[in-house]
């Protein structure tokens, strides 16, 4: 692929809400908005929390920087973790759902008025890749 440069595409994003905080991650990073999560959930009582998986596919175009080669496609196997935490009740059947920790276990960092807020976490790990 020495040969080759990737064509940069915009990305197709939705806007983001008014309740809602994306972050975009690869290689390790996921980790660590993980253990963020789990450190808003310790700050800001009552919050019940979703988590879910899926996969998506991202295909990359690939331009030649020598002449007589042609230009290529691949595609990547993504994995995607969307983290949604709220005050109000969210679907207890789902197999993701977590209630609310303990009010015992929450130390909180400030004072601020979020009732009824629902923040979403979108994470797109690019470290679970296959071509």
């Amino acid at each position: 692929m020495d040969r080759y440069q990737r064509v940069e595409k915009p990305r197709n994003e939705t806007p983001i809400s008014q309740n809602e905080i994306r972050i975009t991650t690869q290689g390790r990073m996921r980790n660590y908005i993980s253990y963020g999560m789990s450190l808003l959930e310790r700050r800001v009582g009552g919050l019940h929390q979703n988590t879910s998986t899926e996969s998506v596919d991202i295909t990359d175009t690939w331009e030649p920087l020598e002449e007589g080669l042609l230009p290529l496609e691949t595609t990547r196997h993504v994995s995607m973790i969307t983290i949604t935490l709220s005050k109000k009740p969210l679907d207890t059947s789902s197999p993701g759902y977590q209630p609310p920790i303990p009010a015992e276990e929450v130390k909180p960092a400030f004072d601020y008025d979020h009732e009824g807020a629902t923040l979403i976490i979108f994470i797109l790990c690019y470290c679970c890749l296959t071509i």
